[in-house]
C-alpha cells in the first residue's frame, strides 16, 4: 500500500469520526512468506459496518472486522494473528500459505 492510499484510508476514518461515527483502525504489523498485503496496510470499521482499506486482499476482512467491532466496543486494542498454523485463519480463507499480524485500535 502506498502513502496516498494509506492517507485515504486514515482521511475516510477521519470524516467518519468528524460525522459521529466509533471507528477501529486494523493495521498490518507483520508478514511472513505469501501475503496479499504489505505490512502498514490499513482498514477503517465503523461501528455501523463501514469498511474502508484493505489488510488482506478480502481473506481475513470479515474477522478482522468482527475484531474490530469487539474493540470498538470495550475500547481494548487487539493484535490478530492469521496464519497456515491457525486454524480461524483456514476458516476465514487465508490459504495463501502466509502469516499476517493485524493490531486493532478504536480512534478516538
Amino acid at each position: 500500500m502506498n502513502t496516498s492510499e494509506t492517507e485515504d484510508v486514515l482521511a475516510v476514518a477521519a470524516a467518519w469520526r468528524a460525522a459521529g461515527e466509533q471507528v477501529a483502525i486494523a493495521t498490518v504489523t507483520e508478514t511472513w512468506g505469501s501475503s496479499p498485503r504489505p505490512a502498514g496496510s490499513q482498514m477503517a470499521i465503523t461501528a455501523s459496518g463501514r469498511m474502508a482499506g484493505s489488510v488482506s486482499g478480502g481473506c481475513i476482512e470479515g474477522a478482522v472486522a468482527e475484531a474490530a467491532q469487539e474493540t470498538i466496543r470495550t475500547g481494548r486494542p487487539q493484535l490478530l494473528d492469521f496464519g497456515v498454523s491457525n486454524e480461524r485463519a483456514w476458516e476465514v480463507g487465508l490459504a495463501c500459505g502466509g502469516k499476517v499480524k493485524v493490531f486493532v485500535e478504536k480512534l478516538s
